[in-house]
């Protein structure tokens, strides 16, 4: 210990590179290990807590129990049974040929599929404009790649009243083309959207497309809760609109489409010509990804190739079961004087919590935003976790957004005696 300390004392070099400067404080570490300590009901962090669906369990069991193949490395820019599927499934999906070896990268869940996007197409002094509220990494990973972010606001449509549903916000198409500069090198959207549970409209996609034709942009479209929409609302992926397949890169996750978050499998998908760029990146970090459970997506992919568009496709069960809880959820919460916005899509709700008066007279947390310290609030108090949501919006626009906390409605139980 003293040795260590001696040492540090002799240290006249900065340590860390510029690049994470500014970002190092992260809204899921601190909150998960808060609701931890407390030993809360977690309703924060967006995992379900229920087993993914049989057939994929047994297909990991099966993969593990496959023989050594399918404990060594397999291919490194994904398992070849698995972006076959990928590509078959997709191909009936954007209405073209994907090649499976060329257009898709599996990565170590989404959250690498970004970072190898961000690393491999943003340069120093490209400017990336990103949709608020945003997943709250995208603009640290924007700012490792030596870019910078111009954002963009989805906003409450005029006299809309008491906001009911995230289709109450918006795109302004004045402000999205306002946006677009000779600077610009690509636009992130999130669709369903995290937190709001916003899914964007045919007519908003096509403003987005027009603009990245015209400007010669990049289009990263996060995905990951493609299959999780309520209420007769259809996901569109932006990549099927004409011309767009060529300049975009379609995120996706098997942990939210199966349930499984904690495989962490995930995957990249565009045009070879901008995929070989990730697959630089992939190959100089990660490198390569569990090959069981690939297998196992592999596996429960073909499945559901297989009962596409049937009540036996668990991508038409898991929303139906969730719709009843995003109700209960709803009602919940109307119940103890918070007021809900209905998600379109997604694992999460908001709700505006301005109605609540409660005492937040904690010396620790006062210099924090109010979203900030009701949550440690009721973490404490109450012993229930949430997230709050000025987290998604950055530094300039979080103090418009404290009214707000974030739940995860993909549970089994549902806690309205809690406030």
């Amino acid at each position: 210990m003293i040795f260590s300390l001696i040492m540090q004392g002799n240290m006249s070099r900065k340590l860390h590179a510029r690049r994470i400067e500014g970002i190092d404080k992260n809204i899921w570490v601190e909150f998960s290990q808060l609701a931890a300590d407390y030993k809360a009901v977690n309703l924060g962090q967006g995992f379900p807590d229920f087993s993914p669906p049989h057939f994929i369990q047994e297909a990991f069991c099966k993969a593990l129990n496959g023989g050594f193949s399918k404990h060594q490395y397999t291919r490194a820019f994904g398992h070849p049974n698995l972006v076959k599927i990928l590509a078959k499934f997709f191909s009936r999906i954007v209405g073209r040929e994907i090649d499976p070896m060329e257009d898709i990268l599996v990565s170590v869940g989404a959250y690498q599929a970004l970072f190898c996007t961000f690393q491999a197409l943003i340069d120093e002094g490209d400017e990336v404009i990103i949709v608020e509220p945003f997943f709250d990494c995208y603009q640290p990973m924007v700012m490792m790649a030596g870019g910078t972010t111009c954002l963009l606001d989805l906003r409450l449509k005029e006299g809309c009243g008491p906001v009911l549903s995230s289709a109450d916000w918006v795109l302004s198409p004045e402000e999205l083309a306002s946006k677009f500069s000779p600077r610009t090198k690509a636009i992130v959207i999130n669709t369903p959207n995290n937190p709001l549970g916003k899914v964007y409209q045919q007519e908003e996609l096509h403003m987005i497309a027009d603009l990245c034709i015209k400007h010669d942009v990049i289009c990263i479209s996060d995905e990951v809760y493609e299959w999780l929409t309520y209420d007769g609302t259809k996901h569109v992926k932006i990549a099927s609109l004409p011309g767009m397949w060529e300049r975009t890169v379609t995120i996706g996750s098997a942990g939210k489409t199966f349930s499984a978050t904690g495989w962490k499998v995930g995957w990249a998908m565009g045009p070879g010509h901008i995929l070989k760029h990730l697959k630089t990146v992939h190959q100089n970090s990660v490198y390569h990804c569990a090959t069981a459970a690939q297998e196992a997506v592999a596996v429960g992919s073909q499945r559901e190739y297989d009962v596409f568009g049937t009540e036996g496709s668990y991508f038409q069960q898991l929303p139906k079961h969730l719709h009843e809880k995003r109700l209960r959820l709803a009602d919940c919460l109307k119940s103890v004087g918070l007021k809900p916005v209905l998600p379109q899509g997604g694992y999460f709700m908001i709700a505006d919590i301005s109605n609540l008066n409660v005492d937040l007279a904690d010396p620790s947390t006062k210099d924090e935003p109010y979203d900030y310290r009701f949550v440690k609030w009721l973490i404490k108090e109450k012993g229930l976790a949430t997230i709050p949501v000025s987290a998604f919006f950055s530094p300039e626009h979080k103090d418009e957004f404290q009214k707000y906390i974030r739940f995860c409605f993909v549970k089994n139980g549902m806690f309205c005696s809690y406030f």
